[in-house]
Order: structure tokens, then C-alpha cells, then sequence
């Protein structure tokens, strides 16, 4: 196995009396497919925006790259390699795809406001964009304006923007949320495609989609953590079978 890349030690977050995450503890190796996977109310969601940053734990350590990041703001977070999608679009619909990306690869860099006086993409930065694109399989659609692209295309653009800053970890809360068949096996297609040497953690409440894309599973359940396995074994196993069924678990 290789070196970690993510390590949750004992991460909780509460809001008052609620315990979102309750005591996370996990490992993610360097290179994985991770798929965090449990019912509604579990704290999948929480958890991501605790790794993220958006939102500060209560208790734990976070450790990104042997670096604890428990405490850092989102942007520095993403500047050290993090990157994330959301469960809902989150772009700028009157401005062009390129222009969305433009805005997301200068919003790391001493040029954040530079879209304002020169929109043009430089010699650096036009070959990355056209690179995060082509890989978001939306290459053709640089020129488009987002609220004239499908829903489909604008979830690939969101995939385009999370690629184009170059992470070592992608956050992907659910990437297939109400897409078509066809636009679902589009964007496995493009998890699938990612180089190893991006790290993919993901959401995703469609089990069979997740379990086709990722190396290891981490069900959660009430805030804990039920149970980590490989997905053939996630299959199988009862527990898991026991919260996304609703069934009465016995001790």
C-alpha cells in the first residue's frame, strides 16, 4: 500500500447538540478511488466540508500529505493540492466555460483579480484549460455560456474546474446527482480516465456507480464510520445492506 495521502484522526463535528461526524477516523492512500458511501443524515456530506475546509471540526486532527490541515482555511487547502466539487452547481451561468475557468486558476494565484481588466487566457494558462477540458470530455465548448450548456455538460464543466488548478486530491460530492444514464456513464467515463496520481474521494448515493469506480469503501452510518472494505465485500456485507434498506439491525 502506498503512503497516505489523507488521514482523519478521531474527527467529530457538532452543531449544538448534533454530532454530524462522530469520532472519524480514516486513511486514504496516495493514488485511491475512495468512495464514501451511507444513508441520508450520515455525515458524508459534513465530513467532506470538514476536509475541505469549509466547515472547522470540533475535535480531531487532519492530516493532508503528512501536513495537519485541521485548521487551515479552504483556499490554503487548495492551494497545497485540494480540490472539490459540490452537489450542486456552482458557476458563474452569464460567463463563458472559458471564463469559468479563467476565474478558477487565477483565484489561486496573485492574479485572483485579473479576469476584471484582461479576460484573455496567457500562454500558461491556455494549454491547462485546454487540457482540464478535454479530460471533462466538454474540449469542443471553451466558448459556450454556461446557463446555455445542459446539466450534464455544466457537471462536467464543474469536474473541468476542480481539474484545471492540477490537485493531487479531488473531492467529488456527488458528480452524478441528476443526471441522465447517459450522462452518468459520461462521468464515470471521466473519473475512470483520471491519472493515478490524483487522488479521487467521492459521494455518491447510486451504490452501483460508486462501487464500479473506486478501489475501497467506507459506509458511514449515524456520524460513525459502519464499516471499510473493498467494494465486492461492501456488497455483501449485511450491515451495509441493513442502513440503506432501513432494516432493523440486531446486535
Amino acid at each position: 500500500m502506498s503512503e497516505p495521502i489523507l488521514t482523519l484522526v478521531d474527527v467529530a463535528v457538532a452543531f449544538d447538540a448534533l454530532r454530524a461526524v462522530d469520532g472519524v477516523s480514516l486513511t486514504v492512500p496516495r493514488g485511491q478511488r475512495r468512495a464514501i458511501i451511507g444513508p441520508n443524515g450520515a455525515g458524508k456530506t459534513t465530513l467532506f466540508n470538514a476536509i475541505a475546509g469549509a466547515v472547522p471540526p470540533t475535535s480531531g486532527k487532519i492530516l493532508f500529505d503528512a501536513r495537519e490541515i485541521t485548521r487551515l482555511p479552504p483556499h490554503r487547502r487548495a492551494q497545497l493540492g485540494i480540490s472539490r466539487t459540490f452537489q450542486i452547481t456552482n458557476l458563474f451561468p452569464t460567463l463563458s466555460v472559458r471564463d469559468n475557468m479563467v476565474l478558477a486558476l487565477r483565484g489561486l494565484s496573485p492574479r485572483k483579480f485579473s479576469l476584471f481588466g484582461k479576460p484573455d487566457t496567457d500562454e500558461a494558462e491556455a494549454p491547462r484549460i485546454a487540457a482540464a477540458l478535454d479530460a471533462a470530455r466538454i474540449g469542443g465548448r471553451a466558448d459556450a455560456i454556461v446557463k446555455e450548456m445542459s446539466y450534464g455538460e455544466q457537471r462536467q464543466l464543474e469536474i473541468a474546474i476542480a481539474l484545471v488548478t492540477r490537485p493531487t486530491m479531488l473531492l467529488l460530492d456527488e458528480p452524478a446527482a441528476g443526471l441522465s444514464p447517459a450522462e452518468r456513464s459520461m462521468v464515470a467515463e471521466i473519473i475512470r480516465s483520471l491519472d493515478r496520481d490524483i487522488t479521487v474521494v467521492l459521494i455518491e448515493h447510486d451504490m452501483d456507480l460508486a462501487l464500479g469506480l473506486v478501489d475501497y469503501v467506507t459506509c458511514m452510518f449515524e456520524g460513525r464510520v459502519l464499516v471499510e472494505e473493498p467494494p465486492e465485500a461492501i456488497r455483501r456485507n449485511a450491515k451495509v445492506q441493513e442502513v440503506y434498506l432501513g432494516k432493523p439491525r440486531h446486535a
